[in-house]
């Protein structure tokens, strides 16, 4: 049965073939546009990304199902009779609706998120940038009061073009603060509290299962698996125990650990409970999450500032680490996210003199991401048994210094595959792949825990109080 895996993520869509013998191909990978249209706000052209999906579906003929993983919190709204957009996505990243966050926290309602959705209030999710949709887009509130309006999130829209389905599977539903995360179905009263009509979302249905048909090159091909890009990767990690962990390096960089059959919840360490996956006909598997918000898009930065050139320029570099020599960066460029969800941290490097070079900065920005991925780590250490290795993929999984003062920090081995799909074969899996063994020719590098870290975690937590709350 060959399987066609689409990975629709925040810079680009990729598809991965699987045949009928397991074997595994990219068969096509389209970037999309990055919108910045004010502080703070991110956005994609969502006629592009769907369009980007559907050309990876019609160039793939002879496709037996199709699995799509999504980009979690990025949401819209559009019309239902036509499907055409009526909002640009508000990418996760965005910030727009941060003082409303704030207004909804001062007046208490940060008690009743996390009790029923496992969540902070935190614009990052979706809930009130589908609110702020509905106040600030003229056309979204003429639909509405037509009885024509659609809100949801990037998975809802794509199935609902697609398919002419409109629901969501429960790990995205999961991660918008208006799931109840027991009940696993839209909660009435945290609609009500961020002011979206539960009536415009879409149903809440399984990860796994018949979710609709598409009509591609004269055939209906089923989609049978719909899931969050992380929760995706946890899955094609191979995790499946309670204590199973991975972190992707992306834009961001997301932990996630198996937890099991209930939800752990740890409020008081910014640490979220979410659905990992629900397979047709059986009970949710839940997880613990924990995001950075900036890693890759950190590197980009500094090279964008010319800090350095090439890439590859930064994979070693000689002598002790610059958080020895007493200089730290705090990545807080869009705040800090787990364990400390503080929107008003800023990024800073401290310990610079007249000696730092720039590759003194850019070594100094890279060890700040390992740190911050390290106290996401701690964190869920104290409720989950994590292993003695922890998987790892994603753009900054191929720098080798990254990945030393990674396992370093982590006091823990880092595992690499040499498979960069991991998101895209677990959604394949969960679409009913069958992959081969070896399919991807896949090879894991160890790297190895160098000494005694505990002096550097020291310095770099207290570069963070530093960094927090910078902000007005």
């Amino acid at each position: 049965m060959p399987v066609l895996a689409i990975d629709q993520g925040t810079t680009s869509t990729r598809a991965l073939m699987v045949d009928d013998e397991g074997k595994v191909a990219i068969t096509h990978a389209m970037g999309h546009r990055q919108h910045y249209p004010g502080p703070g706000r991110v956005e994609h052209d969502p006629s592009e990304l769907v369009a980007n999906v559907r050309r990876a579906i019609d160039e793939n003929p002879g496709i037996d199902t199709i699995g799509i993983d999504n980009q979690g919190e990025s949401c819209l709204a559009w019309n239902a009779d036509t499907g055409e957009p009526v909002s640009p996505v508000i990418v996760w990243q965005d910030n727009r609706t941060g003082p409303t966050v704030e207004r909804l926290a001062a007046g208490g309602a940060s008690e009743l998120v996390m009790a029923r959705a496992g969540l902070p209030m935190d614009s990052y999710f979706s809930a009130s940038k589908l609110a702020w949709i509905l106040d600030n887009v003229e056309e979204a509130a003429r639909l509405r009061r037509a009885g024509k309006l659609r809100l949801g999130t990037t998975d809802a829209f794509f199935l609902d073009r697609l398919t002419g389905r409109h629901v969501t599977d429960i790990t995205t539903a999961s991660r918008t603060s208006m799931m109840n995360l027991e009940t696993g179905q839209w909660d009435p009263e945290l609609c009500a509290l961020f002011g979206v009509p539960p009536e415009l979302l879409p149903e809440i249905v399984a990860t796994t299962g018949e979710l609709g048909r598409v009509t591609s090159n004269g055939r209906e091909i089923p989609v049978t698996a719909s899931v969050v890009d992380q929760q995706a990767s946890l899955y094609g990690h191979g995790c499946r125990r309670r204590g199973d962990a991975k972190i992707t390096f992306g834009t961001g960089a997301f932990a996630l650990a198996v937890s099991g059959e209930s939800p752990v919840r740890a409020p008081e360490l910014g640490l979220l409970p979410t659905v990992a996956w629900q397979k047709a006909g059986q009970a949710p598997v839940y997880a613990l999450d924990g995001g950075v918000y900036n890693a890759g898009s950190a590197i980009d930065w500094a090279k964008s500032l010319g800090l350095f050139d090439d890439y590859a320029a930064i994979n070693t570099f000689d002598g002790v680490s610059a958080a020895a020599r007493d200089l730290v960066f705090v990545p807080a460029l869009s705040g800090l996210a787990c364990p400390h969800w503080d929107r008003r941290a800023g990024g800073m490097w401290i310990g610079l003199t007249l000696d730092t070079r720039r590759e003194d900065m850019v070594r100094a920005l890279i060890e700040g991401v390992a740190f911050r991925a390290a106290e996401v780590i701690r964190a869920m250490t104290r409720f989950i048994d994590i292993g003695d290795a922890i998987s790892i993929d994603g753009g900054m999984a191929n720098n080798a210094y990254f990945c030393r003062f990674l396992a370093t920090v982590l006091e823990r081995r880092v595992l690499v595959r040499s498979s960069s799909e991991l998101t895209a074969l677990g959604t394949a899996a969960l679409a009913g792949a069958v992959i081969a063994e070896h399919a991807m020719d896949d090879e894991t590098t160890v790297y190895q825990p160098q000494g005694d870290a505990g002096e550097i975690i020291e310095r770099f937590d207290r570069a963070v109080a530093r960094a927090r709350t910078w902000r007005s």
